[in-house]
């Protein structure tokens, strides 16, 4: 593991299409019992190195009901976005999350991590990705139908101050969903 964790963060394959250069983020342990799958590190996590270290990340371990400690404990959360690095900006956000580095860098990852109970699928891209022909026709509808991912993965919308609106427009989020979440992860990390 410890390997490959360094191959990943000095990977520079996408590096000529990074505006800030290639700053790979990922955390990983092979005892890591639940893997977060976001879209790609935001600039504050590009600078800081540590992922999940803003606004959403905040949101996030809320979401989850864990602390920092706990979350940044690479043997309960192993995080591996869809982009490792920073994509760069688009007129709405930041843009989609490199295409190389799931195909490149995700299966090697999994391997590694044979005590895995849980993957948190984080925004369309990872839902995507991960159920493939399974994925509904939108997030919101992806998001609604979680139970029938259980209980391999677990599609959450992004927790990104951002979609505030969505979150205020789906209130059955936080009444079906958010319990399931935080009773899935309390008995893994019990």
């Amino acid at each position: 593991m410890k390997d490959l964790l360094s191959d990943i963060r000095q990977c520079k394959v996408c590096e000529p299409h990074l505006p800030l250069g290639a700053r790979p983020v990922v955390v990983g342990h092979p005892e890591s019992k639940i893997l977060i799958v976001g879209q790609a590190p935001g600039t504050k996590v590009h600078h800081s190195g540590i992922p999940w270290n803003d606004q959403s990340g905040k949101k996030l371990r809320a979401w989850l009901e864990v602390s920092d400690k706990e979350f940044y404990a690479a043997r309960n959360f192993a995080i591996a976005p869809m982009g490792f690095c920073y994509p760069g900006k688009s007129k709405s956000g930041d843009l989609p999350p490199r295409k190389e580095c799931a195909p490149l860098w995700h299966a090697p990852l999994l391997e590694k991590m044979p005590k895995l109970q849980l993957i948190l699928l984080i925004g369309q891209y990872a839902q995507k990705y991960y159920l493939k022909d399974k994925v509904r026709k939108n997030l919101t509808e992806t998001v609604k139908s979680f139970d029938e991912y259980l209980p391999q993965y677990l599609p959450l919308p992004h927790p990104s101050p951002r979609n505030y609106y969505w979150l205020r427009k789906n209130a059955w989020f936080e009444e079906s969903v958010l319990p399931e979440l935080r009773y899935r992860v309390k008995m893994i990390l019990s």
